[in-house]
């Protein structure tokens, strides 16, 4: 952890079918992955990690083509391959039931990895999550249609654009410093492409070949809502809360898509209250 710019270190590689992902573990006590969504990185938990760290042990990654993880041209990150890398890492870690905390399209990995991958969570908390059909804006379905006219963009059209889009998740806007963490791995040659690569891999059919299973999530599950999610409508949460069975939802007065900027606290508040602690 940075006390200057309140960022995590990502320190450790690990490698998933040749490609470098990026992650950091810190805390003590029993096991809690945090799985960050798109076009996000680790650092949605900078403000919330610390906080969980003197009770939980903490396990964090870039997902792949995100933030500090390996970026390449025509390389699948699609939902349907960061599953697969969340199972691996879960091994790699060595853990055995652990509790799992997922933000967006993080919440399609963690349900994948748990219902496709056959993983077992002791509790499954989910945060404005990607899960129930159907998705995707008008601008990620325009990018999807036209990716190479979007990765060909003048950079300063491209970043003005880029910070437009993710200003549009919270409720309140972020200062410069805190928008940073999520424009910079997206900016650059390399950056740039990756941003729109990854939005042209959005498909529906990874959502929908899980959802018909979400009544037979066995843990406990809590859901964790925005009201003001101009993203992904709160209706949708309520709508995937009565599809799985051992479920509790809170809203969140005053928060967007990205609870974590706008009220990590309630985040932090939340979890200390559902989660276990040995």
């Amino acid at each position: 952890m940075n006390a200057d710019d309140l960022s995590l270190s990502l320190p450790h590689t690990f490698e998933f079918e040749g490609r470098q992902v990026r992650y950091g573990v810190m805390g003590e006590g029993p096991a809690l992955v945090l799985v960050h969504g798109t076009p996000f990185s680790s650092q949605v938990w900078r403000r919330i990690a610390p906080h969980l760290a003197s009770h939980y042990r903490l396990y964090y990654f870039d997902l792949l083509g995100y933030g500090q993880s390996e970026m390449a041209e025509g390389e699948d990150v699609s939902l349907g391959v960061q599953n697969h890398l969340l199972a691996a890492l879960i091994e790699h870690w060595g853990l055995r039931k652990p509790h799992v905390v997922a933000h967006d399209f993080g919440g399609a990995t963690a349900l994948r990895c748990l219902l496709l991958n056959q993983l077992e969570y002791a509790t499954l908390t989910l945060i404005d999550p990607v899960a129930i059909a159907p998705w995707g804006s008008p601008f990620v379905q325009h990018v999807r249609q036209h990716q190479q006219a979007f990765s060909g963009l003048p950079s300063y059209i491209h970043e003005a654009i880029l910070a437009a889009y993710i200003q549009g998740a919270v409720c309140h806007a972020m200062p410069e410093r805190d928008l940073q963490h999520y424009t910079k791995p997206w900016t650059g040659e390399c950056g740039q492409a990756a941003f729109y690569q990854q939005i042209a891999q959005m498909d529906q059919r990874f959502t929908d070949e899980v959802e018909s299973a979400y009544p037979s999530i066995g843990c406990p599950v809590l859901l964790i809502w925005g009201e003001q999610d101009q993203w992904i409508p709160i209706e949708r949460g309520e709508v995937l809360a009565r599809q799985i069975g051992n479920c509790q939802m809170v809203r969140v007065p005053g928060a967007g898509h990205l609870v974590q900027e706008d009220a990590p606290e309630a985040i932090i508040a939340e979890l200390l209250k559902f989660l276990p602690r040995e």
